[in-house]
């Protein structure tokens, strides 16, 4: 069996080197027997990316949402148990296209200039985009889906961090960060803004535009590269009812116990140690028992599981046209989340203080065919329709992040922590392993370059380009440690984190928010040992005084480096 390992292994390496060097010998590529066109060795990539879903909402990762063509990229492939992203949308984003810390690459804060260089709200031209990478290698590169990595979005200004400005040879999708299925806003076909059309739904359109450029790729000699960034299921919640209905009654025993449940499938499934605590509801949460309008609350919680499960029918079908195109063995393909579930509910109309250039735009008047919309959360109303622009609350985003503290924004697990599946048969030995390796997403960028035989510039398009700072996830495939040689480090509106081995330090900033969820230790740093609390419920802090001094001063140092100004310093409202 090793002997068929070690044949397996230097087959594919031996693919590698040839696919590196297929733009130079052209001795180097075979034929597809069916369409004669000659093929290049090395794999397509896909990496498909959700909006705000949360660490324990798809069914692999101990969900009571059925996702059964995501469970199939894991049985077949490697799921990840401790990948984590940058906490929030852009910065996300920003680190998994250029493969830096969020704040090297513009964007430690959202869309808006801030007056530092790690918070320009548009992305750096001191970067070189995973897309303009892989096009240097020969590649073939579409993006369908949420951009969210400029604040110019103005058809009549600069257009310079559009899509096909930074490395995208066919782009379908929107600019800004969130908006409606039915009707987005800022809808484009490569750089011009477009209507959508009759019975148009995003998610849908968004899966239609993958396949047809699979299709398209199909007829290349070159491999491809595809982001597809899927809007769900972030705010608002908004899905067809064919698939609402089909989770009627599945939240019936509400968050309390559907928390307890997916904690114990999770230690079933190895993704968390048997030994490992369940982590207290957080503060904004009311016990289940407590609630006085439970079957409005299951209705929230239905629409969002609603979006869910039509993202999963849409890598069905992907996964269906990759197949059909004998494309699927040779593409590598990474699913993950841009933060963990949202807290962001919207009782009483809050979605209203949020600013936006986008804000009219955003949340539509009315619907195509005139109804109001009612934005923000109102008890009583169920979210799904068109003329609904709702969220579901941290309740369920607790629910969401299970068994993890905090949701989106903050950096301890529940912000931070990401479903990650890597599916590539002809590259990955193991099937339906788990891996335990502590990734970032920024090492997206180093596995692309790895596999595809490309090199990361030191200049580009006129720019001296900075550093790389992800690393390949490759020795991860077989289950070999990763080439990082220094801590992860995290920050997001003041909320701060370091990773060092198995310690974990982390503050969650004194801000407005950490007051709602009453938030007992604000502003003050935690201390963790994930190998035996992941979901950090026994502070060692005050134990470990030497330690919090030494990753504490490790933390400022990268800040110092990275360009981390203090979040008191930035004027923003901190909600």
């Amino acid at each position: 069996m090793r002997n068929i390992y070690n044949i397996k292994k230097k087959v594919r390496f031996l693919n590698l080197i040839i696919g590196s060097l297929v733009l130079i010998f052209s001795s180097c590529r075979s034929k597809n027997s069916e369409n004669k066109i000659k093929k290049d060795l090395r794999p397509n990539i896909l990496i498909v990316m959700l909006d705000d879903l949360g660490f324990s909402d798809i069914s692999c990762y101990g969900s009571e949402i059925p996702t059964p063509n995501i469970d199939r990229l894991a049985k077949n492939g490697l799921l990840y148990t401790h990948f984590r992203n940058a906490a929030r949308c852009c910065p996300s984003r920003a680190s998994l296209m250029t493969g830096l810390y969020p704040h090297r690459a513009g964007l430690g804060h959202m869309m808006n200039d801030l007056g530092h260089e790690g918070y320009k709200g548009d992305l750096s031209l001191s970067t070189v985009t995973i897309a303009e990478a892989l096009k240097m290698v020969g590649y073939n590169t579409y993006m369908a889906g949420k951009w969210h990595l400029t604040r110019f979005t103005d058809p009549n200004a600069s257009n310079h961090n559009w899509p096909l400005q930074r490395g995208f040879d066919e782009f379908f999708g929107t600019l800004p960060g969130y908006g409606s299925q039915y009707k987005p806003a800022g809808l484009m076909e490569g750089n011009k803004f477009i209507d959508p059309q009759e019975d148009f739904f995003y998610t849908e359109a968004l899966t239609d535009k993958s396949i047809s450029y699979i299709e398209k790729a199909s007829e290349s000699e070159n491999p491809f590269f595809l982001y597809l960034s899927y809007t769900a299921p972030h705010y608002p919640l908004h899905a067809k009812e064919g698939f609402i209905a089909k989770h009627r009654g599945r939240f019936s025993k509400g968050w309390d116990s559907l928390r307890i449940q997916r904690f114990n499938r999770l230690k079933g499934l190895g993704i968390i140690p048997l030994t490992t605590e369940l982590s207290d509801r957080d503060g904004m949460g009311i016990p289940w028992e407590e609630e006085p309008n439970k079957a409005w609350q299951e209705s929230r919680m239905e629409a969002y599981s609603g979006m869910i499960e039509h993202v999963d029918q849409g890598i069905g079908r992907i996964l269906s046209a990759l197949i059909k195109n004998e494309q699927l063995d040779n593409t590598l393909i990474f699913f993950l989340s841009d933060n963990g579930g949202s807290a962001e509910g919207h009782l009483n109309n809050t979605v209203e203080r949020w600013g936006t250039p986008w804000r009219s735009k955003l949340i539509p008047e009315k619907t195509k065919d005139g109804q109001k919309v009612t934005s923000g959360d109102f008890v009583g109303l169920e979210l799904g329709p068109e003329n609904t622009f709702g969220s579901y609350g941290p309740q369920w985003s607790n629910l969401s992040n299970a068994p993890f503290r905090m949701h989106k924004n903050w950096v301890h697990e529940g912000g931070i922590s990401t479903p990650f599946i890597v599916h590539w048969p002809n590259g990955i030995i193991d099937r339906g392993k788990l891996r335990h390796q502590s990734g970032h997403i920024m090492d997206i960028m180093a596995t692309c370059l790895e596999v595809s035989g490309g090199t990361y510039p030191t200049e580009y398009n006129g720019h001296a380009i900075k550093p790389l700072q992800g690393v390949s996830l490759v020795p991860s495939f077989e289950d070999n440690p990763l080439n990082r040689n220094e801590p992860l480090f995290w920050e997001h509106e003041g909320n701060r984190a370091v990773i060092k081995g198995k310690w974990k330090l982390v503050s969650a900033y004194p801000g407005s928010w950490s007051n709602m969820m009453e938030f007992k230790n604000k502003g003050n740093w935690e201390l963790y040992n994930l190998d035996t609390d992941r979901t950090e419920t026994n502070n060692l802090s005050k134990f470990y005084p030497e330690l919090v001094e030494e990753l504490t001063n490790a933390w400022q140092h990268w800040a110092d480096k990275k360009g981390v100004v203090d979040y008191k310093e930035l004027d923003l409202e901190i909600y």
